[in-house]
């Protein structure tokens, strides 16, 4: 249900067509939810450091949360190029206040549903990067010309060489799929304890 909130109030403010401006947004979103485990992570290592199995388990899943959270990030940063490159114009209020204001309010959903039963923030994450996936593929449907738009963007050393954009965006799509597979894999792991 939440997730499904969280798409309405995107098509809201955003439109319902797909374009790279809101993939840009989502993306702002979508690395919040690692950045809320990996907060409570630390929070339960600060109260229980003396068991050092204990902490291991915690540290190990801090470093899988963080290269999840690094891997949006890339994802951020290559839809601000391909937005820059297209010569969109964005509204300040409208693609920088409003994102980082649907980030904290997603974080803070998420954090709070972690600590309460972490499978709800796990499953939670699966759907948005669910949708992430889907949103991704129907917009390379929908755009045939991206099979010809070559992408030799600022990222491509650390992100990967793609033959076109929208070979691109299947990877980028490809990644959510993974996302959603890793968290639909934790949902029936015990929490900390």
């Amino acid at each position: 249900m939440a997730a499904r909130g969280l798409f309405a109030v995107l098509d809201l403010i955003y439109g319902r067509p797909r374009s790279l401006s809101k993939f840009k947004v989502l993306e702002v979103v979508a690395r919040v939810p690692y950045q809320a485990w990996e907060n409570v992570a630390y929070v339960a290592v600060t109260h229980r450091y003396s068991r050092p199995a204990f902490a291991r388990r915690i540290f190990d899943r801090v470093h899988e949360s963080r290269g999840q959270q690094d891997n949006e990030q890339w994802h951020l940063l290559i839809m601000e190029e391909l937005v820059e490159r297209a010569g969109k114009r964005e509204g300040f209020v409208k693609f920088r206040v409003l994102p980082q204001a649907l980030a904290m309010a997603y974080y803070w959903l998420s954090w709070l549903l972690y600590v309460i039963r972490p499978r709800w923030s796990y499953a939670l994450n699966a759907d948005f990067e669910d949708h992430a996936e889907h949103e991704y593929a129907r917009f390379v449907a929908e755009h045939p010309e991206l099979e010809d738009e070559p992408y030799d963007g600022l990222f491509a050393d650390d992100y990967g060489h793609f033959a076109s954009v929208a070979d691109l965006l299947r990877q980028i799509g490809h990644d959510e799929r993974t996302h959603k597979l890793e968290s639909l894999a934790r949902m029936d792991e015990p929490r900390f304890s």
